[in-house]
This record gives structure tokens, C-alpha cells and sequence, in this order.
């Protein structure tokens, strides 16, 4: 079995919020590449990468020259297409296009290698359980009225959600006292029971997130996201440390190395890792290992689709963001119900395009 071409393209995906039926901004889209990847014995493994907006041609012509790197290779050998990729980039990763690029193929391969052995993704990386939980993710942003946010929140439990993530650092004149008011608005909607995790998006000093943190303890918060730039290791360190609320990060890092220092100096409590910054499946296992190792959890960021195989496969796997941005392009995705996403039993993602989406988005 030979990689021997490939299909790909690039979509406008409408950016809404499903979840809770409210978005920020209407009409607005996400630049999105697709793949097919094909053998000569007729398997086909998808993939998927985003984040370079603008920059989405470059992004989707990156994905065509790696295609023409590794026709002819053997899908089963991950590791000996992604050396072939990153020994003929010329030093252009671990970041940026390259990275994305890569994360498209290497969850291609991924999906042909379990599709070939007949087996869902989830048992060959290690098919530690069949469903996993998730939370509700998107629905609870920043830029709601707190009385959205309630209405929100409420639609949510009605959905079954038992956990959901909001956002602090709010837009226009906030202060601490702003913040802390958001956040016991929303877990007096969630009630005491739902499992309250609170993104922040690298928008707040290390001094910031400690003062808003210990004024907000006893909304208990299950996890405090991104909470200030995510390079500043120290920074995070000092927050992680000072706070009885886990500390979450990892999502705007890329490749492997940057997520060893992070846990080398006790950054995070809880490694998230974004699956196409990572540049794609086999490097997100080798994190979710290093975390393991050290005795930290490890959780998703976006594409639950795809990333509800890998959070299940892992011991310290412990919940997959429940964020739809994607999910209208495949004929079927994993359910949810009762808050846990039951994994697929079809081989590879379970994953299909749906044909007349692809031409519906088609840029």
C-alpha cells in the first residue's frame, strides 16, 4: 500500500455558534483547507487545518508540495513521513504554515493507517475507554450581556451539557470588580453540580489573573484557560502556583518542545494541546505521553470530531471541547449524550465528507 494522490481544497466554513444559537458576528467565515489523501489500493484518509486566515492559499499550496513529498511512501509509517516532510522543509518549522500543513497530512495518514487495519483510531492509539466526557464550548463568550450569558447557560443544561466553558476579560471598560460579577453570574445560572472551566485567551498579565483569581475562588472554577501569553512559562508559573484553581494552557503552542518547557516548569496544571499547531496526531500523542509521565492531564482544543479518538485513547485524557465548528462537513459526527461523546466504531475518524457541503463552501 502507496500514498498516490490526493484531493484537496479550500472552504469558507460559516463561523455560528449551534450551542446556543448565539453569535457574535453574522456572516463571518473560517478560511479552512480540506484533504483527501488516497492510496493505490483505493483507501482514503481525510484531514483538516485552519488558523492562517488570510494567508489560507499559502497554507492549502504548503498542503499540495507536502502530497508530493510522500506519494509512494507507506501510510503504516507515520513517523518516516513526517522525517521525509521536515527533512526537505529547509528549517521552515516547528510553527506557522508548515506545522498547519503538516497536521492535515499526518491526521490523514493516521486515518488511513487505522482504516487499513479495519479498526477505529481510538483502539489503535490505545483505546483506553468507548466515549469520553465533553463540554460545551463557544457559547459563552466574552462579548454576551450578562443576561445572554444566563440564557445561554440555560440552553446548554437543557442541551445536557454537565460542563461548559465561559470567557473572562471582557471587552470595553471592565475592571476586577466587572470580571468577578460575569463569573458568579454564570455559575449561579450553571448551578453548583456543572463543571465551570474559564478561558482567557493570553489577555491578561500574570498579576491580573492572580488578583482576578483568588477574587473569584469560591465560584470554583474547574480550570482558569490561557491566562496570560503562552510563551511566558515563568509568568504562568507564578499564576499556577499562587492559585488553588488548576491552571490550563498549551492551546496557542507549537510542536512538541515548547510543551516540555511548560511542564518542566510547572506552568500548567492541565496540558491542552491544539492538534494543528501541534502538526498533527502523532506529535499530539507524544505530548499527551510527556504529560502522562509527569503526571498531568491532558485535554483537547477544537475539532472533537477528530479529537475525541485521541483524548480517549489516553489514560490522562480527561475531556474533549465540544466546539461544532466543523462538524457540518462530514456526513455524520460522534453524539452526544448525557455529556460524554460516544466514540465511532467505523474504522479510521469515522469520518466522511459530505459532498455537497464541500461545494457549498467552496472558496
Amino acid at each position: 500500500m502507496k500514498i498516490a494522490s490526493a484531493e484537496t481544497g479550500i472552504l469558507m466554513v460559516p463561523i455560528d455558534e449551534p450551542l446556543a444559537d448565539m453569535p457574535e458576528s453574522k456572516d463571518a467565515v473560517r478560511p479552512t483547507v480540506y484533504i483527501k489523501l488516497r492510496t493505490d489500493n483505493g483507501i482514503e484518509g481525510v484531514g483538516i487545518t485552519f488558523y492562517a486566515e488570510a494567508l489560507t492559499r499559502g497554507l492549502h499550496e504548503a498542503v499540495i508540495a507536502m502530497v508530493d513529498l510522500i506519494k509512494g511512501m507507506d501510510p503504516q509509517r507515520p513517523e518516516a513521513i513526517v522525517s521525509r516532510i521536515e527533512g526537505n522543509a529547509s528549517g521552515a518549522g516547528p510553527a506557522g504554515i508548515f506545522t498547519l500543513a503538516l497536521a492535515a497530512i499526518d491526521m490523514a495518514v493516521w486515518d488511513i493507517r487505522a482504516k487499513a487495519l479495519d479498526m477505529p483510531l481510538w483502539k489503535l492509539l490505545g483505546g483506553h475507554r468507548d466515549k469520553v466526557p465533553t463540554y460545551a464550548s463557544g457559547a459563552l463568550r466574552r462579548g454576551l450581556t450578562d443576561d445572554q450569558a444566563v440564557l445561554a447557560t440555560e440552553r446548554l443544561l437543557a442541551k445536557g451539557f454537565k460542563e461548559m466553558k465561559m470567557q473572562l476579560a471582557l471587552p470595553g471598560h471592565t475592571n476586577p470588580a466587572i470580571e468577578e460579577r460575569r463569573a458568579r453570574v454564570v455559575r449561579a445560572a450553571a448551578g453548583p453540580e456543572t463543571l465551570l472551566y474559564c478561558d482567557i485567551n493570553q489577555r491578561w498579565r500574570p498579576e491580573q489573573a492572580i488578583n482576578i483569581g483568588r477574587r473569584i475562588e469560591d465560584v470554583r472554577l474547574d480550570w482558569l484557560e490561557d491566562v496570560t501569553t503562552c510563551d511566558d512559562f515563568a509568568g504562568l508559573a507564578r499564576v499556577t502556583h499562587a492559585l488553588p484553581t488548576p491552571i490550563a494552557g498549551g492551546e496557542y503552542l507549537w510542536g512538541v518542545t515548547p510543551h516540555a518547557h511548560a511542564i518542566a516548569q510547572h506552568s500548567v496544571d492541565i496540558v491542552m494541546v491544539d492538534m494543528l499547531r501541534a502538526g498533527g496526531v502523532t506529535p499530539w500523542m507524544k505530548i499527551a505521553h510527556m504529560a502522562q509521565a509527569n503526571n498531568l492531564p491532558i485535554v483537547s482544543h477544537v475539532v472533537p470530531e477528530f479529537m475525541c479518538h485521541l483524548v480517549a485513547a489516553c489514560p490522562n485524557g480527561v475531556t474533549v471541547e465540544y466546539m461544532p465548528w466543523m462538524l457540518k462537513l462530514f456526513q455524520s459526527t460522534p453524539k452526544v449524550e448525557d455529556g460524554m461523546l460516544h466514540l465511532p466504531t467505523q474504522p479510521g475518524f469515522g469520518l466522511a465528507f459530505d459532498e455537497q457541503m464541500l461545494q457549498r463552501y467552496a472558496a
